[in-house]
């Protein structure tokens, strides 16, 4: 957020910490709740949740993402939401998933990452994970593809054929 805030500021480091406290502050009340479910989601985190561990590693703080996966009724479906803190430590991806692997005691090698950004393929590919692209969210084909992404799906009932139930 620090980055975007510093582009968005054209440079001005001064205006950063108002902007996120404000942007927070609205967040927090109101802009949390305007979230939107994809369509098929609650059916395939409940799919998968019946044969794996499901993790939540997301670059938004995890005070928000715990409270948004609440509200939509998603958060049953995961075993732990790991998120940044609201001071910055862990907002780097890759370091966020190293985190989540030593927390939970996983090998990244026996791990999936399904991600819509460049940013879930870099955390992954930086910690032995196999990153899958989606692109029901704000990611592209091309720069999942660039980044590394193993597979593509255009909508979660494709992850079913991808991650059948265990036998």
């Amino acid at each position: 957020m620090q980055d975007v805030f510093l582009a968005l500021s054209g440079g001005n480091a001064d205006l950063v910490a108002d902007a996120i406290a404000h942007y927070r502050d609205r967040y927090a009340h109101i802009g949390l709740f305007e979230n939107v479910v994809y369509p098929g989601i609650p059916e395939a985190l409940t799919m998968l949740a019946q044969s794996y561990k499901l993790y939540v590693c997301t670059s938004k703080p995890t005070t928000f993402s715990v409270r948004i996966l609440e509200h939509f009724d998603l958060a049953k479906h995961f075993a732990a939401i790991y998120g940044c803190e609201l001071d910055g430590t862990r907002a780097d991806k890759r370091e966020l998933m190293t985190w989540l692997l030593q927390q939970e005691q996983l090998d990244g090698s026996s791990a999936a990452m399904i991600g819509d950004r460049k940013f879930d393929v870099a955390a992954a590919l930086a910690n032995d994970v196999t990153p899958y692209g989606v692109l029901w969210g704000h990611g592209t084909a091309d720069e999942l593809r660039a980044a590394g992404a193993v597979a593509l799906f255009n909508a979660p009932e494709e992850l079913q054929a991808a991650f059948p139930p265990a036998p």
